[in-house]
């Protein structure tokens, strides 16, 4: 199993950004899959998620970037994405994809439920 985000880099303050993650290994459409980030010196952190389409594609997000992100995927290709747009200085971090293997509908914000996790790529917002 190996998932592989890709994407990240250096942005301005109110930019955009659009972060990828493959996945192979596994079967990708019935694992929900969740964006968490980790700033230095902080806790690894749920950004938002996606559930499958078994129950109905559904998005979750957290407060801090509801209205800017957008989760998408496409299953065909084994693909994540996250849409960062409007971005913040506080939203520099490693951001990292994770599947999570869901019998039900939705998705998990925790660390704990997720199955396979990328290695992360670094997003950094400048002013």
């Amino acid at each position: 199993e190996q998932m592989v985000e890709s994407g990240g880099g250096l942005v301005q303050t109110g930019g955009s950004l659009r972060l990828s993650c493959f996945a192979s290994g596994f079967t990708f459409g019935v694992y929900a899959m969740g964006w968490f980030r980790q700033a230095p010196g902080k806790e690894r952190e749920w950004v938002g998620c996606i559930s499958t389409l078994l129950y109905g594609i559904n998005t979750y997000y957290q407060d801090a970037v509801k209205g800017r992100f957008t989760i998408t995927r496409d299953n065909a290709k084994n693909m994540l994405y996250l849409q960062m747009d409007n971005v913040k200085s506080e939203d520099t971090a490693m951001y990292y994809c994770a599947a999570e293997r869901r019998l039900t509908g939705g998705c998990s914000s925790s660390t704990g439920r997720y199955n396979y996790w990328g290695r992360g790529t670094q997003v950094t917002v400048s002013s």
